[in-house]
């Protein structure tokens, strides 16, 4: 495979171009992208291989069930604020450098979080780890694009759909396995950081891209702007319902305060002449729909994960390890569907109709797990999962390729993070909002009539509790989890109709370094 650059005689005001022709072999493609697959695996295991060791996390920590919550979100809150920022700076400067750079961030906050004394310090280093995992989230598939056609892009990107859903469904297994180890649960944030070094020197020796610096002054107050908007919204999610009502004044204020600053974040994009996030993307109606779709789809996706590990073993009692390989089936479900959907968009072109069928199923998994209780069969339980995570396999992944497919290369970085943005972002509010939930129905059923949030309430351990007590913690569990899921339903089907309305248009075949190079070669003869 063959990417240049096109060199230019005379370079624009302000531009410093390095121009260079990369030849990857077939032999050093495959490495680069396994480069890329493990830090991106690693980094979003971080994200879920936590969630099965919560329970005792939490509880060899002293924390309540907020914290619960937090040790998720924050890291997801980390990782979706920063997103815009990494996809820009991935249209300006090095991006094997930025991934690198994102790597060790990752490596850093993995490290803090594996010898953490505390909560507060283990909070901390999931601020770091999601640095990282923003990063990577937006710089691999940039990085892919970059190198490898549309039309072929396919193939590898129902690879990465199946490595991303294997990470995200897949940590809850490892988790488990790890807690019920000698080894412990701080195992789980420390086990990733030899890849994530192999990583590292792997994409040191093979990726090689073409690079375009160009002299340009930052977005930066743009970045703030966003950054602190959408932490304010996030922070106002996962609070509300928790430590005040949704109603109030603190919810009205959070609210105002987010509003504000993301209006004008958008005054300030819309003038810049470098902004984070272009807003003549949201012109291009398959990269609008595209993120509607995918922030919608987040919260399925993130929720899924969280919360029917958390079920498995409060609700029904099984152990970590058991409550990890009961997840298996969504896993196989979210593989087979991305890897297989992948292969097919390749070989025939055709990408719209594996789009509208994971989103048919969405729902439909969604609403079947809202007939849970504490006694469902994990028969009927595996046959929900695989429903759901065919579903997702078959969205997920083809949403960001319709959205590459649809816009100048020079925005292939802004497109590309924008949907990973908002994928992110609705994952985060889910978790946030459907924890706080989760917590006050718990409380509620527990201690009806009582003054304490469900958020201040600790995290049971199920096998120390009396007989009769376990059966009413695991039925307050079971029922709330599936109230959970049945509020997600409607998001689902929003999904969908963004979906339909999503034009299908042929796959390029060429790549985002031959498109840019193109581009760039027309401008200056104009």
């Amino acid at each position: 495979m063959t990417t240049t650059s096109s060199p230019t005689p005379e370079s624009a005001p302000g531009e410093v171009t390095e121009s260079t022709t990369t030849t990857l072999t077939p032999r050093q493609t495959i490495q680069a992208i396994s480069g890329l697959m493990m830090g991106m695996f690693v980094a979003i295991l971080a994200g879920t291989v936590v969630s099965t060791a919560l329970p005792r996390i939490i509880h060899d920590l002293g924390a309540s069930q907020s914290s619960y919550t937090w040790v998720v979100t924050l890291e997801l809150l980390t990782m979706t604020a920063t997103v815009p920022l990494w996809g820009k700076l991935a249209d300006l400067y090095n991006n094997k450098l930025l991934v690198q750079l994102s790597l060790c961030f990752f490596v850093v906050g993995s490290l803090v979080a594996g010898f953490a004394p505390n909560i507060e310090v283990l909070l901390g280093s999931r601020v770091l780890q999601g640095l990282g995992a923003g990063g990577l989230t937006a710089l691999v598939q940039i990085v892919m694009a970059a190198i490898i056609p549309p039309r072929e892009l396919g193939r590898y990107s129902g690879i990465f759909g199946a490595i991303f859903a294997s990470a995200t469904v897949g940590g809850p297994l490892l988790g488990g396995f790890l807690v019920d180890s000698p080894l412990g649960w701080r195992a789980c944030f420390l086990i990733g950081v030899p890849f994530v070094l192999a990583a590292i020197v792997l994409l040191q020796r093979t990726l090689k891209l073409p690079t375009v610096r160009r002299d340009v002054r930052i977005d930066w107050w743009g970045a703030f702007l966003i950054t602190a908007g959408v932490s304010t919204l996030l922070v106002w999610s996962s609070f509300a319902g928790n430590k005040f009502e949704w109603a109030s004044a603190w919810s009205f204020a959070l609210v105002a305060v987010a509003l504000a600053l993301l209006v004008t974040a958008v005054m300030v994009e819309r003038k810049h002449p470098e902004p984070i996030i272009p807003m003549d993307l949201f012109r291009n109606r398959t990269v609008t729909l595209s993120i509607v779709a995918s922030m919608l789809v987040g919260v399925a996706m993130f929720g899924g994960s969280v919360f029917l590990a958390q079920y498995f073993q409060i609700a029904q009692g099984y152990s970590p390890t058991k409550a990890g390989l009961m997840s298996l089936p969504l896993i196989l479900g979210m593989m087979v569907a991305s890897t297989i959907a992948g292969g097919l968009i390749t070989k025939y072109g055709k990408w719209k109709i594996y789009l509208v069928t994971g989103s048919l199923l969405l729902p439909i998994g969604l609403a079947l797990f809202g007939t849970i209780d504490a006694h469902t069969s994990k028969y009927m339980l595996w046959g929900f999962m695989l429903v759901l995570g065919v579903g997702i396999g078959l969205v997920m992944q083809n949403l960001v390729l319709a959205a590459q497919n649809d816009v100048p290369a020079k925005e292939l970085g802004a497109a590309t993070s924008a949907v990973s943005f908002f994928r992110s972002m609705g994952g985060t509010i889910g978790v946030s909002v459907l924890g706080a939930i989760l917590a006050n129905k718990v409380t509620e059923t527990l201690n009806p009539g009582g003054a304490s949030s469900g958020g201040s309430n600790a995290v049971p351990n199920i096998a120390e509790l009396p007989e009769q007590v376990r059966t009413v913690v695991e039925n307050a569990y079971g029922a709330a989890t599936a109230d959970l899921f049945m509020m997600s339903v409607p998001f689902a089907v929003l999904a969908l109709i963004a979906v339909l309305f999503i034009k299908e248009k042929p796959l390029l075949t060429t790549s985002g370094a031959e498109r840019r190079a193109k581009e760039e070669a027309v401008q200056d003869e104009v």
